[in-house]
């Protein structure tokens, strides 16, 4: 017979018979699913509105470096966050063409990625670019939906980023009689207007 082991007499069972599991009707018990701190719109907009705070800082940081003055705007719109970058001269933060605007957000969709672990969507404006950007497109690709319909003959547009390629499509699709389809390879991918057979 061996000899009775005090630290083991004293240890605590594995399991506790005395704990009844918890349930619905006890006062300590959780009600709430884990994850019912998420918004309404959806479990996505804690993370969509933590990439914006990310990229808002990285943003920021960026401006003092450059000794820029500007102010930013964080949104959530749909299923990705979107920054705006206002006021001061941001001429130089757009670029040719959104050149730089294009390399920032990417710069910045990067900076998001290595807080969160998830590949961001982010969308960057700065000084109202896109937004102009989107609102000139949205009337290029209604009239050249509009040519294509009346002639039938496909439209090749100019070479077109993502962004641009897809307020076009987006624009295409809401016209009857008229498809669209991307072609080429980047930085010269472009939108083709079609007719419907």
């Amino acid at each position: 017979m061996s000899a009775p082991n005090p630290a083991a007499d004293t240890a605590a069972p594995a399991t506790d018979p005395e704990l009844p599991d918890p349930g619905a009707a006890d006062a300590d018990s959780l009600v709430e699913d884990a994850d019912a701190g998420t918004d309404a719109d959806g479990p996505g907009d804690d993370l969509l509105v933590r990439e914006g705070d990310v990229a808002g800082d990285y943003l920021e940081r960026l401006l003092d470096i450059l000794d820029v003055d500007g102010d930013i705007d964080l949104d959530v719109e749909g299923d990705r966050a979107s920054v705006a970058v206002v006021g001061g001269q941001l001429d130089d933060l757009v670029g040719s063409d959104g050149a730089v605007l294009e390399a920032l957000q990417e710069l910045t969709r990067l900076a998001v990625a290595q807080s969160t672990g998830v590949r961001s969507r982010l969308m960057l404006d700065i000084g109202g670019y896109r937004a102009k950007r989107r609102a000139d497109l949205t009337t290029l690709a209604a009239e050249t939906a509009g040519r294509v319909s009346q002639s039938r003959q496909p439209e090749r547009m100019a070479p077109m980023n993502p962004f641009e390629r897809k307020v076009v499509h987006d624009v295409v699709a809401g016209v009857a009689g008229v498809h669209s389809e991307s072609e080429g390879e980047e930085p010269n991918r472009r939108v083709v207007v079609l007719p419907d057979r």
